[in-house]
């Protein structure tokens, strides 16, 4: 199996071949309950009704044109996600990877049209992951992710989250180019930064001229209850990354850009051959309509509070369970020991989680899991700590 392709993946054995909602078959005819939901990106599950009639019609229309040329859909799909998230302008990428080096360029940019060409240098945070290509990997802090391929872009400075004091002393002293966060750092186990240490940081950076990115990518699109998550913070980033859920499991990015910043980028600037194409805008449309028409943040909100109850339920009920983390529908349940066999044996009983940061089980349902699916998942969840 795998004889010629590159082994970069530890992949599971099961072959996976239909999906339904929130749940998954494999070839055998094995059902499990999807609580990963394609590492954040099935938003709408799988085999939506809507979004296979949506593409289906797309596929007989058009499926690429090239971004030399204008299809109906992006403008739409521009105005509405800018609208939602309080930007101003937005540039197609096909992964959140692209996103950031959109944003890494676009911050560069920018301060060269503000007179200060030498300001080169990103700040990012410890325990952050950004992406795998060369200028996302350098913001990345995970050394085993790094340290096979640096050099890596140069001028990076990496500070430890929720430390505002030292956030305040490297901004005024590196004057970097951007300082690039997630809200919620996902790959090193769901870590919530703290509201105010977020706010000091959008304070820090309007006062030094840094340029505040949020990496939403895994925590945007709705997942937390808001479609970003800064909006429950009341802090207001220069750029945000988007991707994983944004085209409901078709690969899209975008980085979304203040007024301000607008029209820093010109023609010839940056570019993606396939980034926007028709089909991954249909598929776009039809998250935001259920979004905007059909209510699934409430489910989001509503699912969310429930797998929080019942994970409540569960360190009540374990001592293993030493924190609970994350929101709606991100969450994380954090082990003093164990994680990595819960995860099997979860995996073994049909449920479907992956673990980060070592010792979280992460949890990233699609938006439209139902109450019985995540009471369900809750059952297993109790089975399996109590066999640890």
């Amino acid at each position: 199996m795998d004889e010629h392709v590159l082994s970069t993946y530890l992949r599971a054995d099961e072959v996976f071949v239909r999906g339904e909602g929130a749940r998954l078959w494999d070839s055998e005819g094995k059902q499990w309950i999807d609580f990963l939901g394609g590492i954040a990106v099935s938003a709408l599950g799988h085999n939506h009704p809507r979004l296979v009639r949506e593409l289906t019609d797309q596929l007989g229309k058009l499926i690429h044109t090239s971004n030399l040329f204008r299809h109906p859909y992006t403008d739409e799909v521009a105005e509405r996600v800018t609208r939602l998230a309080g930007m101003q302008a937005a540039f197609f990428t096909n992964s959140g990877t692209e996103a950031i080096e959109a944003a890494l360029k676009i911050s560069r940019k920018r301060q060269r049209q503000l007179g200060h060409p030498e300001r080169t240098g990103f700040v990012a945070l410890e325990g952050s992951f950004h992406g795998r290509t060369m200028g996302a990997l350098s913001i990345t802090h995970t050394a085993k992710y790094r340290e096979p391929f640096e050099p890596l872009v140069p001028g990076v400075t990496f500070v430890a989250p929720d430390d505002s004091a030292t956030l305040a002393r490297v901004l005024r002293e590196k004057l970097p180019a951007a300082l690039v966060m997630e809200p919620i750092q996902g790959e090193s186990g769901v870590r919530c930064l703290d509201p105010q240490y977020l706010r000091e940081a959008r304070r820090l950076c309007s006062e030094t001229g840094t340029l505040l990115v949020h990496d939403e990518v895994q925590c945007g699109s709705g997942r937390t209850g808001t479609f970003l998550y800064s909006e429950q913070l009341d802090v207001h980033p220069d750029i945000v990354t988007l991707a994983k859920p944004i085209a409901a499991g078709l690969p899209m990015g975008m980085a979304l850009v203040s007024k301000e910043l607008a029209g820093t980028l010109q023609p010839g600037d940056h570019g993606s051959t396939f980034a926007g194409g028709p089909l991954v805008c249909r598929g776009a449309l039809c998250f935001l309509d259920e979004i905007e028409q059909h209510g699934l943040l409430e489910n989001v909100r509503a699912r969310g509070a429930q797998l929080r109850a019942g994970l409540e339920d569960l360190r009540r009920e374990f001592g293993v369970v030493s924190e609970l983390r994350g929101l709606g529908l991100i969450q994380g349940l954090r082990l003093e020991r164990g994680a990595e066999a819960l995860q099997k044996k979860l995996y073994q009983d049909g449920l479907i989680v992956n673990r980060t940061g070592g010792d979280v089980i992460r949890i990233l349902p699609p938006y439209v899991i139902t109450r019985d699916e995540i009471a369900q998942g809750l059952e297993l969840l109790r089975a399996g700590l109590r066999s640890l």
